[in-house]
């Protein structure tokens, strides 16, 4: 007798059920529902303030959550921390690239590598693997985080994210800083990898544009609501945009 195929679909890789999140008493994310695909570029845009980043810190446990569920996977997490969220496979580049200037690229790797838990035994092959995705960091890897430019910062950070080798990426405004021409040539590896892996990824950005471009999915986000979702192509106008704005 032939097996027939599993058909059953796979779980959300990220969601939250009623998600309420505040600063001082004040609410930023108030009965929060939201759904992250396996093996896609979500896109999540919207003005300064309505809270994405607060988003993306709370789903890697940066910020804590005041009611409401965080699912991976399909499951509850009853806490939401950072190196638990790195060894079950998730990711995060942070806001403002997060290097430490005095350190070198090297001393940075190192420092992700243990941090991210990777056993002494495959640091080595780790970092060829990211060497490989992002060949140019082999060019400034021995001088110091903060004498590169504001692009070869942000693949350091990138290149660190990425050591723990993660199936669920969060990326958190990329572009500042960056020219859209150098923006594409950091994003278009990465989306590559993820079309090769069917890693999923989470986009927070202000240069909507440019985002798109690598897109298969956009939430727009107002005053701590998703205010509308849609495929990149239904958000290629200007004039569409700014309505949401």
């Amino acid at each position: 007798m032939t097996a027939q195929p599993n058909h059953e679909p796979q779980p959300l890789v990220l969601e939250t059920r009623g998600l309420v999140v505040g600063y001082g008493g004040r609410p930023v994310l108030r009965d929060f529902d939201f759904k992250l695909r396996p093996a896609e570029v979500l896109c999540l845009i919207g003005h300064n303030g309505a809270g994405k980043s607060t988003l993306l810190k709370t789903l890697f446990g940066l910020v804590q959550r005041q009611d409401g569920q965080i699912m991976l996977d399909g499951r509850a997490l009853e806490t939401v921390e950072p190196r638990r969220l790195t060894a079950a496979g998730v990711s995060l580049v942070p806001e403002g690239r997060g290097i430490f200037p005095g350190l070198t690229v090297a001393e940075t790797m190192k420092m992700g590598l243990w941090s991210a838990g990777v056993p002494a035994a495959e640091r080595a092959d780790r970092l060829d693997w990211v060497m490989s995705v992002l060949p140019a960091l082999k060019q400034f890897y021995e001088r110091r985080a903060g004498n590169l430019s504001g692009g070869q910062q942000q693949m350091v950070s990138i290149g660190r994210a990425l050591l723990s080798r993660p199936r669920c990426l969060l990326m958190d405004e990329p572009s500042i800083g960056l020219a859209p021409k150098l923006f594409q040539d950091l994003l278009q590896p990465i989306r590559q990898l993820q079309k090769d892996t069917g890693m999923a990824i989470l986009l927070v950005e202000q240069n909507v544009k440019e985002a798109l471009k690598i897109s298969d999915r956009v939430v727009v986000m107002k005053s701590g609501a998703i205010i509308r979702e849609a495929l990149p192509e239904e958000l290629n106008d200007n004039a569409k945009l700014m309505e949401l704005y």
